[in-house]
């Protein structure tokens, strides 16, 4: 079946063509035109209109087109009904409606300011709802770990958690959390115990307190500043100017990282590094 709409598609126009192709009509063709030729030309050419003002297939009240397709054609898969509020959110300038509203219509504005042809456009935009789709059926639960340690830590530590009651010994976990912190110090200097916390769902309070009896008796803080130190003792040899090795270290400004540098060494950053031309 053709069905017909407004040229230059952003939201609802793209996304119901995915929604009919995927879930109510695989060989189904769709033309875009100027608005004044939409009804013409779908009686001209047996077309279905959609998306505008006045036809069948449009919006009602607060739901869009891509909701009456829902609706009009018993579509119960629950990844549309998940997509659905997006689409809404995106397609009214409702954003609330869903926190991926913004995105979507983020994502569409560009490629439809990018690409001129309305039929490629839909191109692009089939594997975009595709990609979305997927996401809704199969990956809502799936978080992104902004570094790259996450998941490591998060797998050594549920380990740790099933065999704790078990023995008394230093845990695996402890010993790979270690090598994987100082691995990591490089490039993840911002690391937080709530931020960790939240990743591994425990406590912040079980993970305090258990943390300081694996790595030196010092608290979560106390051990990040350590390698951060041990990072800079290493950049001091280096090139690198104390201004740069306070960023690449993690501290907040120069003067914050040579209070920090001289409680841990005895001697500020500059000092230190004179020591080390003399040896």
């Amino acid at each position: 079946m053709k069905w017909i709409t407004r040229e230059r598609p952003k939201i609802d126009r793209l996304a119901c063509p995915w929604l009919i192709k995927r879930f109510v009509d695989p060989e189904a063709t769709f033309i875009y035109v100027p608005f004044s030729d939409v009804l013409p030309m779908a009686a001209q050419m047996e077309a279905i209109p959609f998306d505008i003002a006045g036809v069948e297939y449009t919006h009602y009240d607060d739901q869009c087109t891509f909701d009456y397709i829902i609706k009009k054609h018993g579509i119960e898969d629950a990844a549309v009904l998940t997509l659905a509020p997006i689409v809404r959110g995106a397609d009214t300038d409702h954003h609330n409606l869903a926190p991926q509203a913004a995105g979507l219509w983020a994502i569409s504005a560009g490629m439809a300011y990018d690409e001129p042809d309305d039929n490629k456009l839909l191109e692009k935009a089939m594997l975009l709802y595709d990609s979305l789709y997927s996401w809704a059926k199969y990956l809502q639960q799936v978080k992104h770990t902004q570094q790259p340690f996450e998941n490591q830590l998060l797998d050594i530590f549920n380990n740790f958690l099933q065999r704790e009651k078990d023995t008394k010994k230093i845990p695996a976990w402890a010993k790979e959390l270690k090598e994987i912190m100082q691995d990591q110090i490089d490039t993840n200097l911002n690391l937080s115990l709530k931020g960790l916390s939240e990743t591994l769902r425990v406590h912040p309070a079980y993970l305090s307190r258990e943390f300081s009896k694996y790595f030196d008796d010092l608290s979560f803080g106390d051990y990040i500043r350590k390698l951060r130190i041990d990072k800079a003792i290493q950049l001091l040899s280096s090139s690198h100017s104390l201004t740069e090795i306070a960023y690449l270290t993690g501290f907040s400004d120069q003067s914050h990282f040579t209070r920090i540098f001289k409680v841990h060494t005895g001697k500020s950053p500059s000092a230190y590094r004179k020591s080390l031309g003399k040896k």
